[in-house]
């Protein structure tokens, strides 16, 4: 009871930091009187100060302002590429492991073949093949994200699908697809929601890493790696260009990644 208890009070504890987090990005033109946006040159490389609190950047331009608005940008990609993964891997894997077959081998073999490759080279591949951009990261992250949710769900599907209310629903005459969307996916909501979660960080490293080496966001846009790549140059002199975004990015990610293990202890507690 302790126990349960108490990964149910990390799990408030985290969900409730990441919450107060989001809606400070998303409510950032409310919160602090600077644009993000807009350019002072008289005022550009300030240090942090009481009027500035983590600076300016090269353009003068406010670096706590372009941190919060950055972070929408960085989250919400993030999240949109966890959504599709999520949304694709799951549905792939649930067909594949209910009808097994050639479509279970087709699918599986599929995904081995991304699984084979770094997920970081191919999706640089993809999104500088398209061109680069925002649109085109998340895509890139999403067509070679997908497998390991496939992977997860056929495990979960197989195992599942022998159980005997699976097997009451047969005889009753439900079809495959209410089986499935009925029975099997509501019993792996667990599992999936944690790897998704645990996710999001990861996804949101990834898309910094795009952005980091111009095949992401674009000027003047503000996202965390294109601002990390922006202050590279300036790091000696005006070290808190690359700070500012990177210490932003290390608690979001840590953040996330403490609300996916509390939320796996809560699904599952001898995971711990």
């Amino acid at each position: 009871m302790k126990k349960m208890k108490s990964s149910r009070s990390r799990l408030y504890l985290w969900g409730g930091l990441l919450l107060m987090l989001m809606l400070g990005v998303m409510l950032a033109e409310y919160l602090i009187p600077w644009d993000a946006y807009a350019q002072d040159l008289s005022m550009a490389q300030q240090p942090p100060s009481a009027v500035h609190l983590l600076g300016t950047d090269r353009y003068g331009r406010d670096m706590l302002a372009r941190v919060l608005v950055g972070g929408r940008t960085s989250i919400w990609g993030a999240l949109v590429v966890v959504l599709l993964i999520t949304a694709i891997g799951t549905g792939i894997g649930t067909g594949s492991g209910w009808y097994g077959g050639r479509i279970e081998q087709a699918w599986m073999g599929l995904s081995d073949v991304f699984l084979a490759f770094p997920g970081l080279v191919l999706a640089l591949a993809v999104a500088g093949v398209s061109g680069g951009g925002m649109l085109q990261a998340v895509l890139a992250l999403a067509a070679i994200g997908w497998p390991k949710y496939a992977r997860l769900s056929r495990r979960l599907t197989v195992s599942l699908k022998g159980e005997p209310y699976i097997d009451i629903a047969r005889m009753r005459g439900i079809s495959s697809w209410k089986i499935m969307y009925g029975h099997i996916l509501p019993n792996m909501a667990g599992p999936i929601l944690t790897t998704a979660v645990l996710d999001i960080g990861t996804m949101m490293m990834e898309l910094a890493a795009l952005s980091f080496l111009g095949l992401g966001v674009k000027p003047p846009t503000p996202e965390w790696g294109a601002m990390m790549s922006e202050g590279r140059r300036f790091l000696q002199l005006s070290p808190w260009m690359v700070m500012a975004s990177g210490a932003a990015m290390c608690l979001t990610v840590g953040l996330f990644h403490l609300l996916g293990e509390a939320l796996r202890d809560a699904f599952d507690p001898r995971e711990r």
